[in-house]
């Protein structure tokens, strides 16, 4: 399902029945937006490149608009959308809210993140801001494709690592891994299974 329509994503991950929860007192509570962009073609996926910082673990890497959910927040939902705005200019208050992924939580630093679902028709102006180096689409037929799934080395706080990635066919790209890349699979997963 590389083209799906977004009633039919919607419909999906309504029926996914992902498991979602408060956060873990070990865990810090993360949000992040996985927007969507239906054309008359096909479907594509926003993704960013983070700018390079220091002290940051996420420093370079590719992922979601987002980040902690902070105080002021209603909930993770609203840190998503919050930082969204922050980082890309963005007011999903105009998007379609399709439904969320299950949660999931990361792998070498105590966070649990979740992952809500938007849908957009259209151009979409973007302006990243300091946070954010790039901001590009991709899409679902390109992030299907089985020649641009690998295994290739990452760093992560200094240390190299061998993690499952995607390649993306955007030139001068770091591959895509971690808690994006699982998001990602997590959601081609729910959308394949739909298909049937």
């Amino acid at each position: 399902m590389t083209n799906p329509t977004l009633d039919e994503i919607e419909r999906t991950l309504k029926d996914s029945g992902g498991e979602n929860r408060p956060a873990a007192a070990a865990y810090t509570p993360a949000a992040v937006a996985l927007i969507l962009r239906r054309d008359a073609s096909e479907v594509s996926i926003l993704f960013i490149e983070r700018s390079p910082h220091d002290g940051d673990p996420w420093s370079g890497d590719l992922g979601f608009p987002g980040g902690k959910v902070e105080a002021g927040d209603a909930g993770p939902r609203a840190a998503a959308e919050r930082e969204t705005r922050e980082e890309l200019g963005v007011d999903l208050a105009s998007a379609r809210l399709l439904g969320r992924l299950a949660d999931i939580e990361g792998a070498h630093l105590p966070i649990r993140v979740s992952c809500f679902v938007y849908g957009v028709t259209g151009a979409l102006s973007l302006h990243p801001g300091g946070e954010v180096r790039d901001a590009f689409w991709v899409s679902l037929e390109a992030l299907c494709d089985p020649a641009r799934h690998v295994t290739a080395p990452v760093r992560f706080g200094g240390e190299p690592f061998e993690r499952p990635a995607i390649i993306l066919p955007v030139s001068g790209k770091p591959v895509l891994w971690g808690i994006t890349y699982r998001l990602v699979m997590q959601f081609l997963a729910l959308l394949g299974k739909a298909r049937g």
